[in-house]
C-alpha cells in the first residue's frame, strides 16, 4: 500500500497580509497548485454584498471569471482565497471552462509563500484614496506599490 502523499501546501499567518498560503514541499513549475471556489454569483451581487469602495481596506476575496460571474470565496470556499497579491508572483490565475485554477508558473521552494498578481480591475478614476486603499505589500523588487491592474 502506498504511503499518502505531503500536501503540497499549508496556511499560516503572512508577512505580506494577514493569512497566506505556503508550500510544504517544492511545488515544479506547470503543477496545477489548487482551484478557486466559492458560491458563483453575478457581478451584481458580489457589489452589493462587499461595499470595497468605502472600506479602506476592501476583501479581496470576489474572483472575476467572466463579465457577469464572480466566484465570492468568502462563502463555500476554500484555502485559494488565503493566496496573497504579489507584483512578482510564483503563480497564476487561469480561467478553464467557468474554472479558476492556481498554478505555479516557477518552482517554487519550500517555505515561500504561494502568491499571484490579482490584476484588480477598478471601474472609477484611480487617485491616491484608490491606491492607499489597494495598497501592495508584497515587498517584490518590482512592486508597482498596487493590487490594481496596469
Amino acid at each position: 500500500m502506498a504511503s499518502p502523499r505531503k500536501p503540497l501546501y499549508e496556511v499560516r499567518s503572512s508577512k505580506i497580509h494577514g493569512t497566506g498560503i505556503f508550500a510544504v514541499r517544492q511545488i515544479r513549475q506547470g503543477t496545477r497548485v489548487m482551484e478557486y471556489v466559492g458560491e458563483r454569483i453575478s457581478t451584481e451581487e458580489g457589489d452589493s454584498r462587499y461595499g470595497d469602495d468605502e472600506s479602506e481596506h476592501p476583501h479581496v476575496l470576489l474572483f472575476g471569471v467572466d463579465e457577469h460571474t464572480v466566484i465570492d470565496g468568502a462563502v463555500d470556499g476554500n484555502d485559494a482565497k488565503y493566496i496573497n497579491h504579489s507584483c512578482d508572483p510564483n503563480c497564476e490565475a487561469v480561467i478553464i471552462d467557468g474554472r479558476v485554477f492556481i498554478n505555479a508558473i516557477r518552482t517554487i521552494r519550500e517555505g515561500e509563500e504561494l502568491t499571484y498578481d490579482y490584476q484588480l480591475d477598478y471601474p472609477y478614476e484611480r487617485d491616491d484614496a484608490a491606491s492607499k486603499q489597494y495598497a501592495c505589500h508584497c515587498g517584490a523588487e518590482n512592486c508597482r506599490g498596487t493590487m490594481l491592474a496596469v
